[in-house]
């Protein structure tokens, strides 16, 4: 396992999760004291290292762990009323918060993250001056990076199990357009700017509009303008259409900030920002 800012206690832990109960109150106190790690942020479920993503197995064990130990609760926020095994979050240091947002414990926020009416599930991680916009999920352990807008609707994927599986990342500087859907661990790499309605699997293939290239699949490469688009492939039963991810066109790093060029872009193809 790569390093790890949680206790190996986990480990152990997690060999004999099929005898723990919320009895257990030494295994409580541990679990506890790790998703406090990941809600204060000292630790995450994934980060880039070297270009390639690190996951922290030991973080996600201890996420699942806390199901195992912690007993279902009632709690209350105004006139709603829960019923959960894990609570909300309530460490909001330096992030707005309008009315509607709903963050579990264990997800994390950097200072300057604006979270509209929106969910971000345990193992979230959103970096400094990012926007979760409105009706947009971050799902479990989705790592976000600095300076992203999540547009309203996004579905950002989330992930427990199995173990070994890669959480989706939004890496820094990226856009992803209204109700589009990143999910089954796949990447928006550094400054991509998603049109509205892209659709990124683990599976979907990815290609440039300009030379036809095919590029490596569940990605949205660095810089790159991409769109939800369709290429068409032969069943028995006829021709259909296969959902795959378009580049339209790279930006220079001088426009990573600059969301009219990215709105013109979108313009020029028919597509809307």
């Amino acid at each position: 396992m790569s390093h790890s800012e949680i206790a190996p206690a986990i480990d152990e832990l997690w060999e004999r999760r099929a005898d723990l109960t919320p009895a257990d109150q030494d295994a409580r106190a541990q679990v506890i004291a790790a998703v406090d790690l990941l809600d204060a942020g000292v630790a995450r479920v994934a980060q880039v290292v070297d270009g390639q993503v690190v996951v922290d197995e030991r973080a996600k064990r201890s996420i699942l762990l806390a199901f195992r130990v912690l007993e279902m609760t009632e709690s209350t926020a105004g006139d709603f009323r829960y019923c959960d095994r894990l609570p909300l979050k309530t460490r909001f240091e330096g992030v707005r918060v309008v009315p509607g947002a709903i963050a579990r414990w264990g997800s994390h926020f950097e200072p300057g993250v604006v979270l509209m009416p929106s969910y971000t599930n345990i193992g979230g991680y959103v970096g400094a001056g990012s926007m979760v916009d409105t009706w947009a999920t971050v799902g479990s352990c989705a790592q976000v990076g600095a300076n992203v807008h999540l547009s309203g609707g996004v579905g950002i994927g989330g992930v427990l199990e199995p173990a070994q599986a890669a959480p989706v990342v939004v890496e820094d500087e990226a856009f992803v357009g209204s109700r589009s859907m990143i999910v089954e661990g796949a990447r928006v790499r550094t400054g991509a700017k998603l049109g509205a309605g892209s659709i990124l699997t683990a599976s979907t293939r990815v290609f440039e509009a300009d030379t036809g290239k095919e590029l490596a699949r569940g990605e949205a490469p660095e810089r790159a303008v991409c769109v939800g688009s369709s290429r068409v492939k032969s069943f028995p039963g006829g021709e259909f259409g296969m959902p795959c991810l378009l580049v339209l066109r790279y930006l220079e790093p001088g426009q990573v900030h600059d969301k009219l060029a990215l709105n013109d872009v979108l313009r020029e193809h028919g597509v809307a920002p």
